[in-house]
C-alpha cells in the first residue's frame, strides 16, 4: 500500500521544526517518516551570488531537487534512503549519517515542496504553517545567531533581500493551495491537535 504523504510548508521562522519535532512525538517510530528538503541544499560554492557578494541559501535552484525526488520516491517505494545531514556551513557542527525508513505516513518538508512541479502533486495532503511578519523575523534572528553563530548584520541582511522576498514569490502564494492552515503565533496546540488526530485515524 502507497504511504500517505503530507507537505508542511510556510515561510522561515513560522515554526515548521518545531511543529514537526512535536507531531514525530504522537507516533512510533515505525508510523511516521519525515524527509525534510534542508537536508538537498546544493554546497556553497554552488549557490547562487547576490549583487553584493553574498551566497543566497533563500532559491528554489539553492536545493538537490533531483535528490530529493529520486530519495522520496524510493521512501513511497517502500525503500530505506542514507544521507548525510546538511549543516548550514556550520564549522563547529559535526555532520551526521540520517537514515529515513519508509513509513505508512511520510511527511514532507520545507520551504519550497508546493513550489516544486514533481514534487507537489505527490502529495496527498498540504499544510501551510503561518505566522505574523515579525515574529519570523525574531525566530529567524534567534535561530541563524545563536544556534548557528552567524552575525548580525548578516541575518538582518539576508532576512531583507534573500529570506522574504523568496517568501513572498514562491511560498506565500501556495497558501491559497493548502488543505490545512496552521496559525503558528502564539502556539500552533489546536492545528497540532487536528492534524494529529486526522493521521491516527489514518493509520487505524
Amino acid at each position: 500500500m502507497r504511504p500517505y504523504l503530507i507537505g508542511i510548508t510556510g515561510g522561515s521562522g513560522s515554526g515548521k521544526t518545531t511543529f514537526i519535532r512535536q507531531l514525530r512525538k504522537q507516533f512510533p517510530e515505525d508510523k511516521l517518516c519525515i524527509i525534510s528538503q534542508d537536508d538537498y541544499y546544493l554546497p556553497r560554492e554552488e549557490q547562487y551570488t547576490d549583487e553584493r557578494g553574498e551566497k543566497n541559501f533563500d532559491l528554489p535552484k539553492s536545493f538537490d531537487r533531483k535528490a530529493f525526488r529520486r530519495d522520496l520516491k524510493r521512501l513511497i517505494e517502500g525503500e530505506t534512503v542514507i544521507r548525510e545531514e546538511y549543516t548550514f556551513n556550520n564549522p563547529e557542527a559535526k555532520a551526521r549519517q540520517l537514515i529515513f525508513k519508509s513509513a505508512p505516513v511520510i511527511i514532507v518538508e520545507g520551504l519550497f515542496v508546493f513550489h516544486y512541479k514533481k514534487i507537489a502533486p505527490l502529495l496527498d495532503l498540504k499544510v501551510f504553517i503561518n505566522a505574523k511578519e515579525n515574529l519570523k523575523v525574531i525566530r529567524r534572528i534567534y535561530r541563524d545567531r545563536v544556534e548557528r553563530n552567524y552575525p548580525i548584520e548578516d541575518v538582518l541582511y539576508k532576512y531583507q533581500y534573500h529570506v522574504l522576498p523568496a517568501y513572498e514569490r514562491y511560498i506565500l502564494p501556495y497558501k491559497e493551495e493548502a488543505d490545512l492552515v496552521i496559525n503558528n503565533n502564539e502556539h500552533f496546540d489546536q492545528g497540532l491537535d487536528v492534524l494529529t488526530g486526522f493521521l491516527k485515524s489514518k493509520l487505524g
